[in-house]
């Protein structure tokens, strides 16, 4: 049973009771952070309030005293007797009335015996602060005292009326007035906590329990899209977080996607390498049979033939025994850099029309240390990117041409050559450029794949270097490719 609850828990599915659990969930801590909240504001209002409810207590009995007294006035001097005194006393809620007229003080009416007043207060003089002091004052000490109150009489009776009360009736008021403000507050806070955690659990709790069911539920399936958020929150926060959401799930769904897919290409290419090697095995014995033809130009091109054949054996070869898309550390020798440059530009594919040319800027005597192989892939992938792009230009017919040359620069505070490849192209789309490097992102063309540049970028990290791309634009393209010289501080022209 623990274990069904605690699946459902993991899958969002959250009883009630573990909403109010509050150090674990949101709502049950906004609920308790709701009611301290009301409570806070309710002692802020009660404080002052309970200071004005003793001051408008004190008034009252004032204003009766001053009634009583001038009930006895209206006796015209009479003798009353004891009974109506202590009624009139009684009525007032005090014990002994004192009125001040013409600087002479008056002794009104009196209990036969009055207590010594062991505080007195004067309403006349009270500030705010002293009167919350003296509200507290009375529900400390306990109300077993008589005080004596001062305060002004309406409508000019007089300059002072004094009164001596039993202070016990005051407190027992104020303590009911506390406990209706008290209860007061416990309801108000209660409405209040239940109608933020409705709003609360409705505007965002629920949103992030939709979220994390969704994302529960994506990672037990990544690659079903229907299982991609779909946002539909009119809260413009949580309606963000889903499109958010929903952007990271569909680039993770496609990352997976094309994982997937390399994987089956990688067990297809083996196999294909597998027979292409055999394949090549054979055209390699017929193409050796071609050294010994007398005609010059099969002469001049067998060895071409040759190498090429050879290089392809050598990478299927490398493929087949290393079983994955990881190329082989390079095994670097000192090239002649020309060379290689002129070799690449008989193996690019050029049009035999001749409308793009190949020209080779490289110094004749630059030699660089690096792979022979990966660095003719490198720049064979760059050539051939380069040759296809101005081909796909149907606006322009002539001048086209790949022009590579070197130049000594500094990386990292080192010597480096930097190879660039130039072309007069239309420049590589925007959106291409995103993904440049990225094999079956970052192709130009229609219908490629966008190895080209991903293998070269590979081989040139491999060679502690970098490829980046310097300019592309209406005029063309320019990629540099830069590593590591260790060759030297020879100076080339």
């Amino acid at each position: 049973m623990s274990m069904m609850n605690e699946n459902r828990t993991r899958k969002g599915r959250v009883s009630w009771r573990e909403w109010f659990r509050v150090p674990r969930t949101l709502s049950g801590r906004l609920l308790l952070l709701t009611v301290s909240f009301v409570m806070l504001a309710e002692v802020l209002i009660y404080v002052p309030s309970i200071a004005n409810y003793r001051v408008l207590w004190l008034e009252e009995r004032l204003a009766a005293a001053q009634i009583a007294s001038l009930a006895l006035e209206a006796t015209m001097g009479e003798e009353v007797s004891s009974e109506l005194e202590s009624e009139l006393l009684n009525n007032a809620g005090a014990l002994q009335v004192a009125l001040r007229r013409n600087e002479a003080r008056i002794l009104m009416l009196t209990k036969t015996s009055v207590p010594m007043a062991q505080a007195s207060f004067d309403l006349r003089k009270s500030s705010p602060f002293s009167l919350i002091r003296d509200a507290f004052s009375v529900l400390l000490h306990g109300g077993n005292r008589a005080i004596m109150v001062k305060g002004e009489p309406k409508l000019g009776g007089g300059q002072l009326i004094e009164i001596v009360l039993d202070e016990k009736p005051l407190r027992d008021a104020m303590l009911v007035y506390s406990g209706n403000i008290l209860s007061l507050s416990i309801v108000i806070s209660f409405l209040t906590a239940v109608l933020v955690f409705i709003s609360f659990r409705t505007i965002f709790v629920q949103p992030m329990r939709r979220l994390i069911q969704n994302m529960i539920g994506f990672s037990e399936r990544p690659e079903d899209a229907s299982r991609i958020i779909r946002p539909s929150s009119t809260t413009e926060e949580i309606r963000l977080a889903e499109q958010e959401l929903a952007e990271l799930q569909t680039e993770i769904r496609n990352s997976l996607n094309q994982k997937a897919h390399l994987a089956g290409l990688g067990v297809a290419v083996s196999k294909i390498n597998h027979d292409l090697r055999n394949i090549l095995a054979s055209a390699q014995l017929i193409s050796d049979n071609l050294v010994s033809s007398d005609d010059p130009k099969v002469q001049r091109l067998a060895p071409k033939l040759l190498s090429s054949i050879d290089r392809a054996i050598d990478l299927t070869t490398k493929t087949l025994k290393y079983g994955r898309a990881e190329e082989p550390p390079p095994q670097k020798v000192t090239l002649d850099l020309a060379a290689l440059v002129d070799d690449v530009g008989v193996h690019v594919g050029l049009p035999e029309d001749g409308h793009i040319k190949w020209l080779n800027r490289v110094d004749p005597e630059r030699e660089v240390l690096a792979d022979s192989d990966q660095l003719f892939r490198i720049l064979l992938n760059l050539g051939r990117n380069a040759m296809q792009a101005m081909e796909a230009d149907k606006g322009k017919e002539e001048g086209n041409a790949v022009t590579i040359s070197a130049s000594t620069v500094q990386l990292d505070g080192a010597s480096a050559i930097a190879v660039r490849v130039e072309d007069t192209g239309p420049g590589i789309p925007q959106k291409a450029r995103e993904h440049l490097f990225e094999a079956f992102s970052g192709s130009v063309r229609q219908g490629g794949t966008g190895l080209g540049l991903a293998i070269a970028r590979e081989l040139t990290v491999a060679h502690g270097g970098s490829i980046d791309l310097i300019q592309s634009n209406a005029q063309g393209t320019v990629f540099q490719v830069t590593f590591p010289d260790a060759t030297g501080e020879r100076e080339y022209p």
